[in-house]
C-alpha cells in the first residue's frame, strides 16, 4: 500500500487533506510560492531584492505569499531595528530547505520544457 493511502485523510494544523499531494501543494502550490522559494535557495534576501528578482509579481501578492510561506514554516523573517525604516530579511528555514531537491527537479524539468518546446528570451525591462 502506498504511504499516502494508509488512511482516509491527513490532518495537519487543523486542516484535513485527502492525500499527501494535496497537503504538499497547499504549502508550495500556486503561481508564486515555488518562485519565491527558488530565489531564496541561495541565501537570504530583503523584500526589495525579492521584488526585483520577481518583477511580474505585485507587491500585495509578494507580501501575502511571504506571509503564507512564513506561517507554514518554509520561510523565516528576521526584522532588524525598531523604527522605520526597519531592515527585514527573508530566508529559507530548515523545513524550507527540505523542499530544495524538489525545487531542483522542477527547475530541471522547466529548463527541459523551455529548451524543447519554447525558447529562452531576454526581457527588455
Amino acid at each position: 500500500m502506498k504511504t499516502e493511502c494508509i488512511a482516509d485523510a491527513i490532518k495537519l494544523e487543523g486542516k484535513i487533506y485527502p492525500c499527501t499531494v494535496s497537503l504538499a501543494m497547499d504549502l508550495i502550490g500556486g503561481k508564486w510560492k515555488a518562485v519565491i522559494l527558488y530565489h531564496l535557495k541561495d541565501g537570504e534576501k530583503r523584500y526589495h531584492e525579492l521584488r526585483k528578482a520577481v518583477p511580474y509579481i505585485t507587491e500585495m501578492t509578494l507580501s501575502l505569499q511571504l506571509k503564507q510561506l512564513e506561517k507554514d514554516g518554509l520561510v523565516g523573517r528576521q526584522v532588524y531595528g525598531e523604527k522605520p525604516p526597519v531592515k527585514v530579511i527573508y530566508s529559507l528555514t530548515g523545513f524550507g530547505k527540505t523542499f530544495l531537491p524538489v525545487l531542483d527537479t522542477i527547475t530541471t524539468w522547466g529548463n527541459q520544457i523551455a529548451s524543447e518546446k519554447g525558447e529562452f528570451v531576454t526581457s527588455a525591462r
